[in-house]
């Protein structure tokens, strides 16, 4: 229990317990990253007794070694209500388990909170008030997406308007809004799920991930009907979700006629306000595409950091906030994806023609406005420089 209770109080959104050969390391995963924990010696003694201990309390096989579980647990810390989801998977040393905190006193699900930028929140608002169209919000793993959608369906929620959502799992129970979690034991899959809503009335639907050509057919058939449609897909990118739902099978035209808008994003920790300060970095520590800096000039930007202290445990971040890559669908982008055109050509032209900022450049201006550090947003976007270069390349060589 303390374990549990620390964790929460830590903001942790993830407990891992690894058995080693002789010891036992259990590391909270605190805004994005794992951070082990000081543990006493002699806890090693009692690996056997937590690991029962977590069983008992997810109402799991306590003699069950050999094979993986799942259950849940609920608990409430400091009058807030936890749901804490338990796997446990046997290893070499022992059995491995995480278990996943769902702290629902701190969930506040509001648009203006989630990060985006003024310009990003007013385009993202205009497609969320749309009547009908299809809205993806892509990333990976871990990076906001539930929380964004879990938001825009708050910002539209009212009396008038009938929504459902059909996800795998629920995670957070919405008031006012009808939920369904699928179990694919018994045949009920986000597209069976998707088939039976539509005799429900629903105004708005939300699907928790298009993961196959059925489901992406059946959400494309519920925009086509005059419904507004959200979903998440694992891209790296805007642009990539057009070529991802085609190379699902899903024809060009059918994707260009009712994807309205697509919000790439990922989530960057924040600046502990208790330790904030000024400073100038080294000059090779500055990135070359970072904005107004050039590496040949002695010149360094005024950014902010975080020095350490209590309140961040010595990391100088505490919190995070979401970075955003906001692709909006137009006649000019709609005759491009008809064409079958790749990713890149169709990034390149959002960045010319559709005031899309990269995820990369939507870091910079959150670094400008002290929110966090340029080692931050340049190690949540590594792969953003990269994969312009490579989209551009093959761009160029197929048209």
């Amino acid at each position: 229990n303390e374990i549990l209770i620390e964790a929460a109080n830590e903001r942790a959104s993830d407990i891992h317990i690894e058995h080693e050969e002789k010891s036992i390391r259990i590391r909270y995963r605190i805004d994005g990253l794992l951070q082990s924990q000081v543990l006493p010696p002699e806890i090693n003694r009692f690996a056997a007794a937590i690991v029962s201990r977590i069983k008992i309390m997810a109402r799991l096989n306590i003699a069950e070694k050999r094979l993986p579980q799942d259950g849940r647990i609920k608990m409430r810390v400091q009058g807030r209500e936890v749901d804490v989801r338990v796997s446990i998977i046997p290893m070499i040393h022992g059995e491995g388990i995480v278990m996943r905190l769902l702290d629902k006193g701190r969930m506040v699900f509001n648009l203006a909170n989630c990060g985006m930028l003024p310009d990003v929140y007013k385009t993202f608002k205009q497609l969320i008030d749309l009547p009908h169209g299809i809205i993806l919000v892509t990333g990976p793993t871990g990076s906001g997406k539930s929380t964004t959608l879990y938001s825009a369906l708050n910002e539209i929620k009212d009396e008038a308007t009938k929504i459902i959502t059909v996800e795998d799992p629920v995670e957070y129970m919405q008031p006012g809004i009808s939920q369904i979690q699928t179990n694919a034991k018994i045949g009920l899959t986000f597209a069976a799920s998707l088939r039976s809503i539509l005799r429900h009335d629903p105004d708005v639907i939300l699907i928790g991930e298009m993961r196959d050509l059925e489901t992406a057919e059946a959400a494309i058939q519920s925009s086509l009907t005059g419904h507004l449609v959200f979903s998440t897909l694992h891209t790296n990118d805007a642009p990539s979700s057009f070529t991802r739902l085609i190379d699902m099978g899903v024809e060009p035209f059918l994707v260009a006629s009712t994807v309205e808008g697509i919000m790439a994003q990922r989530l960057v920790r924040t600046i502990c306000p208790d330790c904030k300060t000024k400073y100038q970095p080294h000059h090779p520590d500055v990135p070359p595409d970072y904005p107004g800096f050039d590496v040949n000039k002695p010149d360094v930007p005024t950014v902010w950091k975080g020095t350490g202290c209590r309140s961040c445990r010595n990391t100088g971040y505490r919190g995070r906030t979401g970075i955003h890559e906001l692709m909006v669908n137009n006649d000019r982008l709609k005759d491009m994806v008809v064409q079958r055109v790749n990713a890149g050509v169709l990034r390149n032209d959002a960045l010319k023609n559709g005031g899309m900022r990269t995820l990369r450049q939507d870091g910079w201006k959150k670094v400008q406005l002290g929110i966090s550090t340029i080692e931050e947003v340049a190690r949540t976007t590594a792969g953003d420089i990269i994969s312009v270069v490579e989209q551009t390349v093959t761009g160029a060589t197929e048209t």
